[in-house]
């Protein structure tokens, strides 16, 4: 079957056509993992957010409907415009499955507690804010002039799934060990002093001690080659953008959430202080590896900034090994790592040797022996 003719250009309705395939076929798998989080609730679906769906259950049964009836229109669409049918056959039948396993109505097919679950739930909910907040910013403000699905974004892909799903395997991974470990060293008395201070101080002061830590860590993972060999894997995107984030290898990934969760442990700061930080952290982690020209002048030598981290991911050899701070830039100018001339990097990976580009030989390239280290 021919395409449709619709009053567009042919070049861009083919364009048109192939990202309302791809689109729709990724919201179609979201839907179809929404709606297993609502039919498994207990087992699928993060322990600490189970509260907050139940309270407001009709939106999200609103979000879930309404991106069910997308896919199938963006799905539609791409039929319709392209000669390769086969992103809009799958975008199409997926909004279906969706709609065949219950669409804004699934109810759940168990209530049987479990002590730790999957959390499908938060990969589901964060990729689809963090995609409709990042991928317009990226159009609107764009520092390089590339593709929404540019090259190894399957891969980045992969990664936010992994750590996503997987964030309650990870987080017990790290405090479990920490409580163990270091149960002799909590002051009770000290703790509640701290607990006690204003939140909004709190945050700041978990910025700051985390970030310390975190700097020390970050330089460590650059100057020490087997440890250089995992942290590569974060460096490797060519193209940066919001999605470049989530790659990292999940050794470096356990060792800086190990790194970062002691002080806080030991520190004892309030719930409240710590959710806050939680949040700020999961925007602004996203925000600095973005495609996008925000220079933050004045602000940029306090707080990191895409163009502070746009640097420390260059392969121009004026940037390599700076900016090694997360939140606070400040903490690379007094230890004289900082780098943010007048114009931006030109180039991003690696220098010496590229890691692969699939997910499954990024996890097993540390663990291969190197003639070369590649730093940058």
């Amino acid at each position: 079957m021919a395409p449709l003719e619709f009053p567009l250009a042919p070049a861009l309705r083919i364009d048109l056509g192939k990202r309302a395939g791809v689109t729709g076929g990724l919201l179609g798998v979201l839907c179809v993992f929404a709606e297993f989080c609502f039919l498994f609730p207990h087992v699928l679906v993060s322990n600490d957010g189970r509260a907050f769906y139940a309270e407001h259950l009709g939106v999200f049964r609103g979000i879930l409907q309404v991106s069910i009836v997308v896919t199938f229109l963006l799905g539609t669409f791409s039929v319709l415009t392209l000669r390769s049918k086969a992103h809009g056959v799958i975008a199409m039948v997926l909004a279906m499955v969706a709609m065949l396993l219950g669409g804004g109505e699934a109810e759940p097919l168990t209530q049987t507690p479990r002590a730790m679950s999957a959390g499908l739930d938060f990969f589901a909910l964060d990729l689809l804010v963090l995609g409709l907040v990042f991928i317009p910013m990226e159009r609107l403000w764009g520092l390089h002039e590339q593709r929404i699905f540019r090259t190894g974004w399957q891969t980045d892909l992969k990664h936010f799934f992994v750590s996503h799903v997987g964030v309650q395997l990870i987080s017990f991974a790290v405090l479990i060990p920490v409580q163990v470990f270091l149960s002799w060293a909590v002051r009770m008395d000290f703790q509640q002093h701290v607990a006690a201070q204003p939140v909004w101080l709190q945050f700041f002061e978990i910025l700051l001690v985390i970030d310390l830590v975190s700097y020390w860590v970050h330089r460590a993972f650059h100057t020490v080659p087997w440890m250089w060999n995992f942290h590569a894997i974060h460096h490797s995107p060519l193209q940066m953008d919001w999605l470049a984030s989530s790659r990292s290898h999940l050794v470096d990934v356990l060792v800086n959430r190990f790194a970062g969760f002691v002080p806080v442990f030991l520190l004892g700061f309030h719930p409240s202080a710590i959710y806050g930080y939680l949040v700020f952290v999961s925007f602004h982690a996203v925000y600095i590896h973005a495609n996008v020209n925000h220079r933050w002048p004045y602000l940029r030598w306090v707080f990191a900034t895409p163009e502070f981290h746009h640097w420390h991911h260059t392969s121009d050899e004026e940037g390599i090994d700076k900016n090694f701070a997360v939140f606070l830039s400040f903490i690379d100018v007094i230890f004289g790592t900082a780098h943010q001339p007048s114009h931006w990097p030109s180039r991003y990976g690696t220098t010496q040797f590229q890691p692969p580009e699939t997910y499954l030989g990024q996890l097993a390239y540390p663990f291969k022996r190197h003639e070369k280290t590649p730093y940058g």
